[in-house]
C-alpha cells in the first residue's frame, strides 16, 4: 500500500469514526431529552424545580415524591430497557436469518409468549390469586422458543423472504387464536388482567419488575455484545465464518436464544409490542453506515430505547387523559420503516 493509499484509507477512517460519534452523540441526546420530557409530563402537573428537589434531594409533598418516584422513573426506565431489548433482540433474529424483516412480532415469537403468559396468567391467577414475574418470564420464554422452533422448520424448508414472513404470521395467528379460546372460559377477572396486559403497556411498572428486567436484560446484553465478532464473521456467510474458527452450529443456537429471551423478557412485562425489532436495527444500520455488530449493538440497544420512550409518551399524551396501546404507536411509527424496507429490497 503506497502513501496515497494509506492516505485515502485513513481519510475513510476518520470520516467513518466522526460519523459514528455524531450518530452515538444524537441518540444520547435523545435519549435524555426523553428522559426529561416524560418526568416533565403526565395528568398531574410537576414544577421542574420541584422534580430536581425530589430526584436529587429526596423533599417534597409525598404525592408527588410517589408520583415520580414510584409511577414516572420505574416506567421510563422499563420502556428504555424494554424497547433496547426488543431492537437487539431484532437484530438477532435478522443476523440468524439473514433478512431485514425478521423480528419477534412479524414471525410471530411475541405472540407464542403471548400465548403461554396467558395459560400461566389464567391457572396462577385462579389458584394463588396473582403470577410471579418469573413465572411470566419462563412461560413467555417457553412460548417464544416454541415460535422460533418453527420458524426454524420453515426456514429451512423454504429461503425466501416472502415464505418466512407468511409463516410468522401464520403462526401468530394460531397463537392468538388459542389465547382468545383461553379468554372464552376464563373467568371475567382474569380476562380483565389479561386484556389490559396482551395490549401492551408500560403503565403497569413498578421498581421490582424493572429491576428484573434490567437484570436479565443487561446479563443478555454482555453476552450479545462478547458475540460481535462471530457475529461480524456470520454476516460474511457461514463459510466464513467457519474458515475464521466459528462453531456455527453453537452460535445459531447462541443467537437464537438470546433473543428468546430478550423478547421473552419484553412480553412478560409489557406484554406484546410490534415493528420495534424490525424498525430500530434498520434505521440504526442506515444512520451509522455500517452493519459492523460493534457499533451497532450499543446503537441499536440505545435506539430501541429512544424509540419505546417516545411511543409511550405519544401513548400517554396524544388523547388524556385516555391512554393508548403502546403497540398502536410503535406501528404507527415503524409500519412505514418496514414498507420503505420492502420497497428499497425490491428494487436491489
Amino acid at each position: 500500500m503506497d502513501s496515497t493509499q494509506r492516505a485515502d484509507h485513513a481519510r475513510v477512517s476518520a470520516l467513518r469514526r466522526t460519523r459514528y460519534i455524531m450518530v452515538f452523540a444524537l441518540l444520547a441526546a435523545a435519549f435524555l431529552a426523553m428522559i426529561i420530557l416524560n418526568i416533565n409530563t403526565g395528568s398531574v402537573s410537576i414544577s421542574t424545580g420541584k422534580i430536581l428537589r425530589i430526584l436529587f434531594l429526596r423533599q417534597g409533598e409525598a404525592s408527588e415524591v410517589s408520583i415520580i418516584w414510584k409511577i414516572r422513573m420505574p416506567r421510563i426506565l422499563q420502556a428504555a430497557i424494554l424497547g433496547g431489548a426488543l431492537a437487539l433482540s431484532g437484530f438477532l433474529l435478522q443476523t440468524f436469518f439473514g433478512n431485514p424483516i425478521a423480528g419477534p412480532f412479524v414471525l410471530g415469537i411475541s405472540s407464542g409468549a403471548k400465548m403461554c403468559v396467558a395459560v400461566v396468567m389464567i391457572i396462577l391467577i385462579d389458584r394463588f390469586g396473582s403470577a410471579s414475574s418469573w413465572a411470566l418470564i419462563l412461560a413467555a420464554f417457553a412460548g417464544a422458543m416454541m415460535s422460533t422452533a418453527f420458524i426454524l422448520v420453515v426456514s429451512r424448508a423454504v429461503n425466501h423472504m416472502a415464505a418466512l414472513l407468511v409463516a410468522g404470521i401464520m403462526i401468530g395467528y394460531i397463537c392468538s387464536a388459542v389465547t382468545e379460546f383461553l379468554v372464552t372460559f376464563a373467568e371475567d377477572s382474569d380476562i380483565v388482567n389479561l386484556h389490559g396486559w396482551s395490549q401492551g403497556s408500560f403503565s403497569g411498572a413498578d421498581w421490582s419488575g424493572t429491576g428484573t428486567a434490567a437484570l436479565i436484560v443487561g446479563a443478555a446484553f454482555f453476552c450479545v455484545f462478547l458475540l460481535a465478532k462471530p457475529i461480524g464473521a456470520y454476516q460474511m456467510g457461514e463459510a466464513y465464518a467457519q474458515s475464521m474458527g466459528v462453531n456455527v452450529k453453537r452460535f445459531r443456537m447462541e443467537l437464537i436464544l438470546l433473543s428468546g429471551i430478550l423478547s421473552a423478557c419484553v412480553t412478560a412485562f409489557a406484554g406484546p409490542i410490534s415493528f420495534v425489532g424490525i424498525a430500530v436495527p434498520f434505521l440504526v444500520k442506515r444512520a451509522l453506515g455500517t452493519s459492523r455488530p460493534l457499533v451497532v449493538i450499543p446503537a441499536a440497544f440505545l435506539g430501541g430505547a429512544v424509540f419505546c420512550m417516545v411511543s409511550d409518551l405519544i401513548a400517554r399524551m396524544a388523547f388524556s387523559p385516555t391512554e393508548l396501546n403502546i403497540s398502536t404507536v410503535t406501528s404507527v411509527l415503524g409500519a412505514p420503516v418496514v414498507i420503505f424496507m420492502l420497497i428499497r429490497r425490491n428494487r436491489k
